[in-house]
């Protein structure tokens, strides 16, 4: 069965390079992270500054098998900011963090491999 997660998994539908352009994705830099109280599944909540343009965005992120709350305060990461905010648990989630997932499906964050300011939106 493919899924999500499945690296033998055939690329998704195509689509137009206009209707990629619709999604934000954004560099930003972790302000804080903290446990995720309430979350069916153990995760953190991120606050993440994007720039003065998209400013600060809160997130949900399932990435605690890979990451300490002390290790991401500081990383930059990389995230769809214009998706509608989503309810997880008593938080409300208004960025996506991207990453891919590993051998053992644990979420690796992705980030830019160079020095671009908060809110470079991917391109």
């Amino acid at each position: 069965m493919h899924g999500v997660f499945d690296p033998a998994a055939p690329a998704a539908p195509q689509i137009s390079f206009d209707e990629f352009m619709k999604v934000d994705i954004r560099v930003g830099t972790v302000l804080s992270a903290e446990p995720l109280e309430g979350a069916r599944k153990p995760a953190y909540k991120l606050e993440i500054d994007f720039g003065s343009g998209v400013g600060r965005r809160k997130s949900s992120a399932q990435i605690t098998d890979r990451y300490r709350t002390e290790d991401l305060v500081g990383r930059r990461v990389a995230a769809v900011v214009n998706f509608p905010p989503k309810q997880v648990g008593k938080h409300m989630s208004a960025a996506l963090v991207l990453g891919f997932p590993d051998k053992d499906g644990n979420i690796v964050l992705i980030a830019p491999d160079g020095d671009v300011p908060d809110g470079a939106r991917l391109s």
